[in-house]
């Protein structure tokens, strides 16, 4: 399993995207500084969520999961997709409060790195990543990550255990 520092990257890049929809804004109203840092902390986060996947399918502990059921967890994309970026329709670049937003995001990382309640990052979305809902045998229900589109549950053999209640699809990647 991730321990908290790893959990908590992994969180925190879930904010890639809307920097790179801040920077945009900040471009278009003059804001090339804001803008070029946005980019960059966006391109550091990118970096950090790849470093960790692959840190994860590299050392996580392997073991066969037979899940009883399998259901898509994607269709809420959008909806959170909407929600992060809805302070954009709303606001211009030089009205963004910086004091309201950097302490409301660690909080959300906070929250999210030390609660059972995460379990969507867009940038995993537009990285190629499925999520997925699995129950075990034993009646437990996992949200699972994988580059597969899956059909049944037969599909899933081999798993690691991101986080207590997050699996990733470790049968693909082939990195022992």
């Amino acid at each position: 399993m991730l321990g908290r520092i790893a959990k908590l990257l992994l969180v925190t890049s879930a904010i890639a995207p809307i920097g790179l929809v801040y920077a945009w804004v900040a471009y278009s109203e003059g804001f090339y500084g804001w803008a070029a840092f946005l980019v960059c902390l966006c391109i550091v986060l990118v970096a950090i969520c790849r470093y960790v996947l692959g840190q994860a399918k590299r050392l996580l502990e392997r073991f066969p999961f037979k899940p009883s059921s399998v259901e898509a967890a994607d269709r809420e994309n959008m909806a959170f997709m909407l929600l992060y970026l809805s302070p954009l329709f709303t606001a211009q670049f030089g009205a963004v409060n910086l004091n309201l937003w950097i302490p409301t995001i660690l909080i959300f990382a906070l929250m999210t790195a030390t609660g059972y309640s995460y379990h969507f990052n867009p940038l995993l979305g537009l990285m190629g990543w499925h999520f997925y809902k699995v129950a075990s045998v034993e009646g437990v229900t996992y949200v699972m990550v994988t580059k597969k589109q899956l059909r049944k549950a037969s599909e899933i053999s081999e798993v690691g255990q991101l986080t207590d209640y997050i699996l990733i699809d470790l049968e693909e990647a082939n990195v022992r």
